[in-house]
């Protein structure tokens, strides 16, 4: 299995830019379709983004789009999200997550990060 590790969260103004991480480790990467997640607090967890294999093919919620960017690295096992013009209702904490399985929704995700905050002020 494999273990992931997200890096980057923090506090940024409104219209800022912020660039998460999350590092893989214990599996072999290019196996895996990757997502960011969010939850905000209150409210359910949320797909934000989602990147195949290949790196090729990629989702974006309609919250994010055009905003958000997902990418990632398969040499150095890391996938990364892109996050520009934040709103104060980006304000969640965002995880990284993986699955083998080709539908990434929420439940079909086998394998969590711990979790980065994400502060979007006004």
């Amino acid at each position: 299995q494999v273990q992931l590790v997200e890096s980057g969260g923090g506090l940024v103004q409104a219209g800022g830019s912020l660039r998460l991480s999350c590092a893989a480790s214990g599996g072999t990467f290019s196996n895996y379709n990757m997502g960011w997640f969010r939850q905000a607090l209150g409210k359910e967890r949320e797909r934000v983004a989602a990147i195949y294999r290949s790196g090729g093919s990629t989702y974006y919620a309609d919250s994010v789009k055009g905003r958000f960017t997902i990418s990632r690295d398969n040499a150095k096992n890391t996938v990364y999200l892109q996050m520009n013009s934040l709103k104060p209702e980006d304000t969640a904490v965002y995880y990284c997550a993986a699955t083998l399985q080709s539908i990434m929704e929420t439940k079909a995700m086998n394998y969590w990060g711990q979790g980065t905050q994400v502060t979007v002020s006004s």
